[in-house]
């Protein structure tokens, strides 16, 4: 499970462009103890940093079953389409556009 939270938050913080050490000390964990999260070396986070880690970064929205394979594509893939689920809902013509772009280059790709 701390293996692919781990990978999340590393994910989220560098698109995000937080350093390590910077995001530590916003964290209240030394770097040693966060970069150990984010490479799944540890087997102990406490409910409060849980607790922060999803208002910062809403890292929890998503469910990543163990047995799937993980990684910065396929998270980002569902990233986007959480965001874009959630476009639609408030500008649906912008979300409507940005899809149509996504399945034209898609399309244009694989001819």
């Amino acid at each position: 499970m701390f293996k692919h939270l781990g990978a999340q938050i590393r994910i989220r913080r560098t698109q995000e462009g937080i350093g390590l050490n910077a995001y530590a000390e916003k964290l209240g964990v030394s770097p040693g103890y966060l970069s150990n999260l984010e490479t799944g070396k540890t087997e102990t986070i406490t409910l409060a940093l849980l607790d922060k880690l999803q208002q910062e970064l809403d890292l929890i929205s998503i469910d990543i079953s163990p047995e799937e394979d993980y990684d910065d594509f396929s998270y980002r893939t569902r990233l986007g389409t959480e965001a874009l689920k959630d476009l639609q809902k408030t500008h649906p013509q912008e979300a409507e556009f940005l899809l149509s772009i996504v399945e034209q280059g898609i399309k244009a790709l694989k001819k």
